[in-house]
């Protein structure tokens, strides 16, 4: 392992939603950079968005300063068929720069779309999103996701989402299920399907 890979082992990002100029969750994305490197940065003093198109701010930092601020032009993908995928070693618990491991599971996703990923028996989340399924009348998340994202968080926080275990049966008996992140919020997918 290089140099580049342990620096990015010691580097984190943000994701962050712009758009006509406005900044979103912004408090949430604080919190989390706190919770990670235990000290405060108030990142709405770093971002400027550069139109008022939708846009993605990339924000990269360490435990002492930001490193680094990027804006792409946001394109949604379209999402519908997923690979499960098994890791019981696999551990995200802080938005890491370094997603090697996240990148290696997303390669075995065949010709699907995204991956869902399991850990010890149960869903965690997708490569790049948070999950819940609507199952027995509830938004219901996993209780243990790979990274607490902040659109999970706020949704947790407003009581929309509960936590629970869920394991294949449950995702596979849901009436409909929610990818989860900064850029696409609370997205509902009713025509989706799995591929073992």
């Amino acid at each position: 392992m290089g140099l580049q890979y342990f620096m990015e082992e010691k580097q984190y990002f943000e994701t962050i939603k712009c758009d006509d100029y406005n900044i979103f969750n912004i408090e949430y994305h604080n919190k989390r950079v706190a919770k990670t490197i235990a000290k405060n940065f108030d990142l709405s003093e770093y971002i400027y968005p550069l139109s008022q198109k939708l846009l993605r701010c990339k924000i990269i930092y360490n435990d002492d300063e930001i490193l680094k601020i990027d804006f792409f032009e946001y394109k949604k993908r379209d999402i519908k068929k997923f690979k499960i995928v098994y890791d019981d070693e696999i551990n995200y618990e802080k938005k890491y720069l370094n997603r090697e491991k996240l990148n290696c599971l997303f390669e075995k996703k065949d010709n699907c779309d995204e991956i869902m990923i399991f850990k010890n028996g149960l869903l965690t989340d997708t490569s790049i999103a948070n999950i819940a399924i609507f199952y027995n009348d509830l938004w219901i998340t996993p209780s243990k996701p790979l990274l607490n994202g902040t659109t999970r968080q706020r949704y947790l926080d407003l009581g929309i989402l509960k936590t629970a275990d869920i394991t294949f049966d449950m995702l596979k008996n849901a009436e409909k299920i929610a990818l989860l992140n900064a850029m696409i919020d609370f997205d509902v997918l009713e025509d989706y399907s799995f591929l073992l």
